[in-house]
């Protein structure tokens, strides 16, 4: 009897994912770049997707093989156009309109964090936007660089009390620490909230945010979402990293529930305007006069912001720092120390260790040592568009195809975008190519900024000739709140211990979570 009933079900869950499979077959069949070069598929379900997971540098090794523009394929085999040829790029970031974050992205976006910014597009992310901008003006970071000092100095304290024995150094596990910190930050600059993630005892949001991004299962579980993602019946199925996902969810949700609410009974008693954490200034742009009725954020907008915000200023996002970026400029002080030692110069030149935000901004070499790590290690590695129309595509450099024909543009009527298409926009390579920064481009060398090459102004960009925060309309709302916090955790660290690498694996080991053990020693000056 039940075999009868699960027959004709599994039966038609089965027409309903070849149907979906076959979609995207035949879109690939019939695509006008069909003939675009590109490394061979591996696998029909998997496409490049796994080489990809395996290997960060898979991409970089297509782009010297076939050039700035090739095609390889995602999950189900589907095609997408990577292109790192910055007139490409650009063309791209001004039709936001027609080149818009994917269905499926956005779907994977809202199970984590509901209708946040980063799910938002045309109209409804204009309407988010406006009413976020002022939390992340110039005037309300400032306001917040003694909250991101202060977080620091407590993390300070913590690793000095660690190394009781000045003659002989202690190796830290920086990574943990740095989210730790970074969490903290979050909480009391975003939202005037005390996670307590300093402390020595166990934080279910941090132990979660772990599990979902740094677990040896993480790239399994990502690619699972996507599949969801792409095909709508599987969303159904309890597939692995699911449960991860709504605990996350079901946590930032609570804590943003309890944080509006708590900020409404707090403004029917202190004016918003006499507070400085993000949400207040949110929720005071938010009221603002100006705005109708129907352009504010709901509640549930505005805990979808909030939860956007607690994660993207603890793991990888564009919106604002993450630990990870901290951690790569330690790593990368750690092996240039001639770099490191400059850098302390300069920081111990400083009087005080509550820097403002203007001292903080009036260090020249801090500024390049910021700019040179994110531009060498930047936190979010590429972005995807999808055309949601037809459209010409032009470039700086040709292309050869299949063929061997060379191709000047994807103006040709048989070249257009498609609708459609999934274009891969790599952040990372654009920002370490050699024709743009010179045959040392992947180097960390700070001194680079001291001339910056005339060829760099071709990247688009919000900040310092780099796409580490991507451009036009869609940039990262938070690229302030990155640089000046990653100013001040540099700022109090650098002046107060000296980092040696502590072995060659970084970052990236596959038994275990993202880990960076450094060696710390405290400072005791020349």
């Amino acid at each position: 009897m039940i075999s009868q009933l699960l027959l004709p079900i599994f039966g038609t869950l089965l027409c309903y994912v070849v149907f979906h499979l076959a979609q995207f077959l035949y879109r690939d069949f019939t695509s006008p770049l069909r003939n675009m070069v590109g490394p061979k598929s591996p696998s029909f379900l998997l496409g490049n997707f796994k080489q990809m997971a395996d290997d960060p540098l898979s991409t970089d090794k297509w782009r010297r093989k076939f050039g700035p523009n090739f095609q390889f394929k995602g999950l189900f085999n589907v095609g997408e156009l990577y292109t790192s040829d910055t007139k490409a790029i650009s063309h791209i970031v001004a039709r936001s309109g027609v080149y818009q974050k994917a269905p499926f992205g956005r779907y994977s976006v809202r199970q984590l964090f509901g209708n946040g910014i980063l799910s938002a597009e045309l109209d409804d992310h204009k309407r988010q936007r406006r009413v976020m901008n002022p939390a992340f003006g110039v005037a309300q970071i400032r306001e917040m660089t003694e909250i991101f000092v202060e977080i620091s100095l407590k993390l300070r304290d913590i690793w000095a009390a660690q190394i009781t024995d000045d003659s002989k150094p202690r190796t830290i596990e920086v990574t943990s620490w740095l989210r730790r910190l970074t969490l903290d930050i979050i909480g009391q600059g975003g939202f005037n909230y005390q996670f307590h993630n300093m402390e020595d005892k166990p934080n279910e949001l941090n132990e979660v945010f772990t599990r979902l991004m740094h677990s040896p299962n993480s790239q399994r579980n990502t690619g699972f979402r996507l599949a969801q993602a792409m095909v709508p019946i599987l969303r159904f199925m309890p597939l692995p990293g699911t449960r991860l996902v709504k605990a996350a969810r079901r946590k930032m949700f609570t804590i943003g529930r309890e944080l509006v609410e708590q900020s409404k009974l707090v403004s029917s008693k202190t004016p918003i305007s006499g507070r400085r954490d993000l949400l207040s200034l949110l929720l005071k742009a938010n009221m603002a006069p100006g705005i109708p009725e129907h352009q504010r954020l709901s509640d549930e907008e505005v805990i979808g912001q909030i939860a956007t915000v607690i994660f993207a200023g603890h793991e990888t996002t564009r919106l604002v720092v993450c630990s990870s970026a901290i951690a790569w400029a330690l790593h990368a002080l750690s092996v240039n120390r001639e770099a490191q030692t400059k850098l302390r110069q300069e920081l111990l030149g400083v009087s005080t260790d509550n820097p403002t935000y203007e001292e903080l901004n009036a260090l020249g070499y801090l500024e390049n040592v910021v700019r040179e790590t994110m531009r060498v290690h930047s936190p979010v590695v590429s972005v995807t568009r999808m055309a949601m129309e037809d459209d010409v595509l032009p470039l700086g450099m040709p292309y050869i195809d299949k063929n061997g024909r060379e191709h000047d543009s994807l103006l040709q009527h048989s070249r257009r975008i498609p609708k459609g298409q999934i274009m891969h926009i790599p952040i990372l390579a654009v920002n370490t190519d050699k024709d743009i920064w010179g045959e040392d481009a992947d180097q960390f060398k700070p001194e680079r900024w001291e001339q910056v090459p005339d060829t760099a102004n071709t990247v688009p960009g919000v900040w310092a000739n780099l796409l580490t925060f991507f451009a036009g309309p869609h940039n990262c709302i938070g690229f302030r709140f990155t640089i000046t916090e990653q100013k001040a955790i540099l700022f109090t660290l650098i002046r107060a211990f000296e980092f040696e690498n502590a072995r060659p694996t970084v970052l990236a080991d596959k038994d275990k979570t993202s880990r960076l053990p450094l060696i710390v020693k405290r400072y005791r000056g020349p």
